[in-house]
Order: structure tokens, then sequence, then C-alpha cells
């Protein structure tokens, strides 16, 4: 499949960090997954766009990439379900040959105070943030090690590290992936595999647009940069560490946002 991943790069003025890499991104049909698609394309890299709902939406993210020259597909796959991401990573290493790069961006939130929160609203976001991390780090581990290369960069948030009010959920799946990051970094060091987090703070996304005015303002006067972060921002950080730029980073926490965790 090389033919498939030639083409924009050529004759390019300045390398690109991820040329010939193929990036799985999953909930990647919007938010900070969907910029950080079409980011990892503009590096190069040939880009899975996981989704689990909106075809649409993630047809959409596909159509950006290749408008501007790069290279993108959709696979529909909750990550919640280990069998289906079990047959989205055996098809993408069948297609490809080699799986460089995995995103774990997927997460939903389902709020609530812990005397109202109810038990399918904590196991549903334990489902999809915290086990589906592990079912994709699970199956594609087994391509990596074989490898001999690969750099998965899961997406926690500072809630994983500060704790939120009314997010006991939220805050437990993405501590609990911090763990995992640093658990699979160090079982997977020594074949040449490197697994990160990056930690988003209070970023300009849908889920920031659901916010209350007087909770958006009591969350902008906690970070120290006095604003909201932008998607490119974890985008780009997250293409570094996909990156050989980032050949020696393993099993970190890379907080983005504006030094709120600090």
């Amino acid at each position: 499949m090389k033919q498939i991943l030639q083409g924009w790069n050529a004759g390019g003025s300045m390398e690109k960090l991820l040329t010939d890499k193929v990036a799985i991104v999953t909930g990647a049909s919007r938010g900070i997954g969907r910029q950080i698609a079409i980011t990892l394309a503009q590096e190069g890299a040939y880009v899975i766009v996981n989704y689990n709902g909106s075809k649409e939406a993630a047809e959409a993210v596909v159509e950006t990439i290749k408008a501007a020259g790069g290279q993108a597909e959709i696979w529909q796959c909750s990550v919640a379900d280990f069998v289906a991401v079990e047959e989205m990573i055996k098809s993408i290493h069948k297609k490809f040959g080699h799986i460089d790069v995995l995103v774990n961006n997927a997460g939903i939130t389902k709020d609530n105070l812990l005397m109202k929160m109810k038990e399918e609203e904590f196991d549903a976001v334990i489902d999809t943030n915290l086990k589906g991390s592990f079912n994709t780090m699970r199956h594609i581990a087994r391509y990596m090690l074989k490898q001999k290369s690969g750099s998965i960069v899961n997406i926690s948030s500072v809630s994983g590290i500060l704790g939120n009010p009314g997010q006991m959920n939220y805050c437990a799946s993405k501590a609990g992936v911090i763990g995992m990051t640093k658990s699979m970094a160090r079982e997977l060091a020594s074949r040449g595999i490197r697994v990160n987090a990056v930690a988003p703070g209070f970023i300009e996304t849908e889920m920031l647009d659901q916010m209350t005015d007087a909770a958006k303002e009591a969350g902008k006067a906690q970070i120290p940069f006095g604003r909201y972060g932008k998607t490119e921002e974890i985008a780009n950080t997250v293409a570094f560490l996909a990156s050989e730029k980032a050949s020696y980073i393993t099993g970190q926490v890379i907080c983005v946002d504006g030094g709120m965790a600090m």
C-alpha cells in the first residue's frame, strides 16, 4: 500500500513529521479528535478517522483533509466494543501492513453529583473513556511489538489530575488513562514503542459550549493564561509526541492547560 501513502508530500519544501505513517484517531468526527486527525494528515500521515455516532461528521473530516491534499478514510466502531475494535485494527493492519500511530481520543461525559449519579452513567463513561483505551491498546500492541515501533498518545484531562465536582466518573476514567499510559509505556519500551498522554484543560469545543456562562467564567479564572485553549494547541502536541521528534519521550503526561495543573 506504499503508493497510497505517497502523493501530497512529494516535492514539499518542508519535511513533514509523519510522512508515510498510518495513524488511527478514535472519536475523530468532532472537537479535539477532529483537529488531531486534520493535523496528523497535514504532517503526512494517512489517517483513519474513527467514529461511533455521526457518519456525516466523520466524512466531513475526511473531505476537509482531502481538500487540503491529505489522505484519510473513515471507520465506524465503538471503542467500548472489544471485538469490534479487534476487527478494526486487524483490517487496517492487513490493508497497510503497518500501523504507526494510535491516538485514543474517544470520550464521553455524563456529569452528575455523586449522590445523584446513576450506575449506568458511571459505567457508560468508564466503558468508553477507560475500557475503550484499553481495548485499542490491547489489540494494537501485537502489531507494534512485531514491527518494533509505534507511538500511542492517550488523551486524558486535567480533570483526571485535579478532580472536578460533578464529574467523578469522568475524572476516574481520565485518571485511569494516565495509569494505563505509564504501565504500558514500561511494558513496551524495550521494543521501541512510546506511550504518552496529553491532558487538555479547558478547550474551545462543543463540550465547552454546553457550559453556562457562570461556569465558563469560573473555569477561566483557574487558568493562569486567562484564556481557553484551542484544539490546534492540543493537536500540535499530539503530532509532536507521535513523531520521531519525541523519540526519547515515553510514559509522560503533557498538560496543555494554560497552567491550570502546575
